[in-house]
């Protein structure tokens, strides 16, 4: 039985308006969905399915935790600790669940998914909307009032 609704549906209030953020942010809302709408009764096909995207999670978290972290740094953000904190417990949360998964302990991928919309969603109503404000109060000082971040400027930071 396939499931054909989105987990995690975008909106204004998950946007920061930092365009390159808002992509990765993006870009993690669909990797969830897509995983949450992949979801079937045949367990083969859900591990060997599995294993790919988890890996490609976590390449994808890898990269946007290192951006905003490096945005962070470089703007002076007193918070940078406490966010780094936070992207490192997630991932040792994701390294354990997947450990569990590949030691067949008990583990769905269902619930797996659901446990992604929730971090993300929090994370991004708690913890990154600290930065975001940070930031803005930055671009309200800039002449123009605004604030564009693309990755090249992260790479050039």
């Amino acid at each position: 039985m396939k499931i054909n609704t989105d987990l995690i549906t975008w909106n204004s209030k998950l946007a920061c308006g930092i365009k390159l953020i808002d992509e990765q942010h993006k870009g993690l809302v669909d990797l969830v969905n897509e995983m949450f709408n992949h979801i079937t009764s045949d367990a083969i096909q859900e591990k060997n399915y599995f294993k790919r995207v988890v890996e490609e999670v976590a390449q994808y978290v890898k990269i946007h935790f290192a951006t905003e972290e490096k945005i962070m740094r470089t703007t002076k953000f007193s918070g940078y600790a406490i966010h780094k904190k936070e992207h490192e417990t997630f991932i040792r949360t994701i390294v354990s669940k997947v450990q569990d998964y590949e030691a067949e302990k008990r583990f769905t991928i269902s619930a797996f998914t659901r446990f992604l919309r929730d971090w993300i969603l929090s994370h991004i109503a708690l913890m990154d909307k600290q930065y975001f404000l940070h930031l803005r109060e930055i671009a309200s000082r800039k002449a123009d009032g605004k604030l564009s971040i693309t990755i090249d400027d992260v790479n050039n930071i």
